[in-house]
């Protein structure tokens, strides 16, 4: 196997990280808002007369889950872009 220099080593597991972070980042929100879509819609169809309000519900609980993605990838563009672990662990100076 290669050998690498340690900050090489922490900068590809960062970005690995990143990576699978992103990924289920992405895929989970978006599951769980379907789900959360598929509910409302049946629940609409069982009593339309409460089908403003279940609408009203979804869209304050589809920006909740929709946050949780963006902190995802606020965390993964961190990681990438001004990576903490290489000024804690390789000080300059």
């Amino acid at each position: 196997m290669y050998q690498l220099d340690s900050g090489t080593l922490i900068t590809l597991v960062t970005i690995l990280a990143a990576t699978i972070g992103m990924v289920v980042g992405a895929i989970l929100p978006a599951v769980v808002e379907g789900r959360a879509v598929l509910k409302a819609l049946e629940g609409m169809v069982r009593q339309p007369e409460v089908a403003g309000d279940l609408r009203n519900t979804l869209i304050v609980a589809m920006a909740l889950l929709e946050s949780t993605a963006i902190y995802v990838l606020l965390v993964v563009l961190i990681l990438l872009f001004a990576n903490p672990l290489l000024d804690r662990f390789f000080p300059v100076g």
